[in-house]
């Protein structure tokens, strides 16, 4: 008989079949209902997934807050996480607790309600695999420096991306994520003011859709103004976000990257004419990064509470 300790590292798709039955629906009714009073929740919760992951691995330990201000969700890279997405979280471990208190880890909640917002905005389904245990360390300065920056260049991108087990592929399909949700203009208002001494402009934007910019984000903007990233179909997971980058529609440099650097644009093409391909690489991409720096077996614990360590 092999002792917890060896099993380390596997999640499986059906891991709480007997402990925790009812775990995916449970959490899919609050998504659903959490997606009702606002959309806002599919791509923060999206988003959150991919923040987590990136930094100890897929632990929730994005979901701590700290008294003091300095735990992960506290640092720079953070602080425009919507609190839709935690707020999903935290709703849907206390129903998942109701019915199995002390089962289902926060982490799982997490990549449980991460698929489930793609699948209801119209992306792909897929099971996924279960078995984390929430992480013991949250601090704001370990974040800097593991997750990408918009103004990355493509190498940039695959050395981050490398870093957590996944291929250029990975990181182009998940990329398609900016196919929902919303970036504040001071994440890309370099591209439209101050970009080089001779063009203030980035030459890559497509013209018309720089102007459309500079209307909702003018220079002094309130930097609570936020816009879409996708300008085509905002609230669909689609493959439009791949369209958008070949007619020059990338909101971040880091977007449009993809399209401009011949290493990368033949998987673009694919995606913008294929959306099956997409959404295949998409799921692969997802199940991959669901396994980066997971604690299994008897490492970390079983929050009771998504924002607070047990002990």
């Amino acid at each position: 008989m092999r002792r917890m300790g060896e099993a380390q590292g596997q999640l499986m798709d059906n891991f709480y079949s007997s402990s925790c039955p009812n775990v995916e629906a449970i959490v899919r009714q609050v998504v659903l209902t959490k997606i009702n009073q606002t959309f806002v929740t599919i791509p923060a919760t999206l988003r959150l997934y991919f923040h987590d992951c990136f930094v100890e691995g897929c632990d929730a330990s994005v979901i701590i807050a700290s008294p003091n201000n300095d735990a992960e969700k506290d640092a720079q890279d953070n602080l425009s996480l919507a609190g839709d997405g935690f707020d999903t979280v935290v709703k849907a471990k206390q129903a998942v607790e109701a019915q199995c208190p002390g089962v289902v880890s926060c982490a799982d909640i997490l990549a449980i309600a991460a698929r489930d917002v793609v699948f209801l905005a119209g992306g792909p389904a897929y099971n996924v695999e279960l078995g984390r245990r929430d992480g013991l360390i949250s601090q704001a300065s370990r974040v800097a420096g593991h997750l990408p920056e918009p103004t990355f260049n493509l190498i940039q991108l695959n050395t981050i991306f490398a870093k957590n087990n996944l291929s250029q592929t990975d990181m182009i399909a998940l990329s398609g994520a900016h196919t929902l949700g919303f970036s504040h203009c001071t994440r890309f208002a370099n591209r439209l003011y101050s970009f080089s001494p001779f063009n203030p402009i980035d030459p890559t934007l497509d013209p018309t859709y720089a102007q459309q910019l500079m209307q909702e984000c003018p220079q002094n903007v309130d930097p609570q103004i936020a816009i879409n990233m996708d300008p085509v179909t905002p609230r669909t997971f689609d493959n439009v976000y791949f369209q958008n980058l070949v007619g020059g529609k990338g909101l971040f440099t880091s977007d449009q990257v993809l399209f401009t650097d011949p290493a990368s644009q033949p998987t673009v093409m694919d995606f913008a004419q294929n959306s099956g391909d997409f959404s295949g690489a998409f799921i692969t991409a997802m199940t991959k990064l669901g396994r980066v720096g997971v604690k299994t077996g008897n490492q970390g614990e079983i929050r009771r509470d998504c924002t607070a360590f047990n002990s």
